[in-house]
């Protein structure tokens, strides 16, 4: 990137998560390139506090904010001279419109970070998009307001930021949300996921029976928040992306795949129509997805780490295992049914990985009750934000009266 170029002005939405973090770690080592302009947690203010006091005073935010009203917020009182404080789901959503902010960094978990998401789009910005709910909730209405209003949607996930990368070797360009070129024009046959097969890649069916909340957030490649440790350790979080890979890339169902690849060097692979496949290789660290998203359409050297090619390497490919991993057929589902089928999924999953985490649920119903929800919900093919809204609450309250009854 021309270093003489102006800095970037970011916001990273969601700053105490793992994402979070590691994003502040690549606009710290960025050399003035990147600025944070807005940081926002939920209710952790602690962490906010503890992030705002390592960086230099000139880089110090211009706002921050806090989601959760009830949040205590006397831990950045000592910031309040210097820094604009704004509180509230309503606020953080103006404060992303704002013209001084050039790319926001959308990184909240779950479907709470869909209506900054949205707010973001609907002014044009660039999203780089790591809360993965959002597009499955909403993929549609995502993608229309990017093109309607000039956004642009560009992957964090390091799958969909692989994908990505392999299609700019094809054509010496990013394929994004704003471009949207048919998958015949491309060339491509199949879009090839690759997941790690989390803590229980070999056990038996019976063997997860009774599997504890320990064993599940033990993974044994990546280090996450709970709530996406569990979805990598039931496969929903491989299920999620299969939607994502829809939306991002505007590619039917049927031309994605998953495979079982433990070592997760190889982050996903895109076969085109001759036999071709381009993969993307790095080791497991989010780094370079984050950077790279924030760079786009640049790289610069990265502080990510590297593969050593000095020492032997072993790739692993296997197919996945469907009856003993069944949310990657709901996701194959999902992808190709669109409409309310992806907020449906999406808040069932969250309120049954939170009844699992709460010792309510057993680890292998997280599936099954969703989808329970899934097939009895009423479907609706171009659901409006408020339906949208509306449907996540309903699937929510159907996951608790299943827990309830059980």
């Amino acid at each position: 990137m021309d270093n003489s170029s102006s800095p970037r002005r970011v916001a990273v939405l969601g700053s105490s998560g793992s994402i979070g973090q590691s994003s502040l770690e690549v606009i710290a080592k960025s050399k003035g390139q990147l600025v944070p302009l807005l940081l926002s947690v939920h209710r952790q203010t602690d962490i906010l506090a503890q992030q705002l006091r390592q960086l230099s005073p000139e880089h110090l935010p211009r706002w921050i904010a806090v989601t959760d009203e009830t949040a205590d917020r006397s831990p950045l009182e000592e910031f309040a001279k210097n820094i604009e404080i704004a509180v509230g789901h309503e606020a953080l959503c103006e404060l992303v419109r704002h013209r001084d902010i050039d790319i926001v960094l959308s990184a909240i978990v779950g479907s709470a970070g869909l209506t900054s998401t949205l707010a973001a789009l609907e002014s044009g910005k660039t999203v780089a998009l790591a809360n993965k709910e959002s597009l499955v909730m909403g993929g549609k209405l995502l993608t229309d307001l990017a093109q309607k209003h000039g956004g642009r949607l560009i992957p964090v996930d390091s799958e969909h930021s692989a994908i990505m990368q392999a299609l700019c070797s094809w054509r010496m360009e990013f394929a994004d949300a704003t471009v949207r070129r048919s998958v015949d024009d491309l060339g491509i046959a199949k879009i090839i996921l690759t997941a790690s097969g989390g803590p229980f890649r070999t056990k038996s069916q019976p063997e997860l029976e009774n599997v504890s909340v320990a064993e599940a957030l033990a993974h044994p490649t990546w280090k996450m928040g709970k709530k996406i440790t569990i979805d990598s350790a039931t496969l929903m979080n491989k299920a999620l992306e299969i939607i994502e890979t829809r939306w991002f890339f505007d590619v039917p169902a049927e031309k994605i795949d998953v495979v079982i690849h433990p070592q997760s060097l190889i982050h996903s692979m895109v076969e085109f129509i001759d036999g071709s496949v381009i993969a993307q290789m790095s080791p497991p660290d989010m780094r370079l997805p984050i950077q790279l998203a924030l760079y786009y359409p640049h790289r610069v050297l990265g502080i990510a780490s590297k593969i050593d090619w000095t020492k032997m390497q072993s790739l692993e490919l296997y197919p996945p295992d469907f009856d003993r991993f069944p949310a990657l057929l709901l996701g194959l589902e999902v992808a190709a049914s669109g409409g309310t089928a992806g907020a449906v999924i999406n808040a069932a999953n969250e309120s049954a990985v939170s009844a699992f985490l709460a010792g309510r649920l057993p680890f292998l119903d997280i599936v099954k009750v969703c989808r329970l929800v899934l097939e009895h919900h009423h479907f609706e093919s171009a659901p409006t934000l408020e339906q949208l809204l509306a449907i996540d609450r309903w699937a929510r309250g159907e996951v608790e009266r299943f827990v309830d009854r059980r």
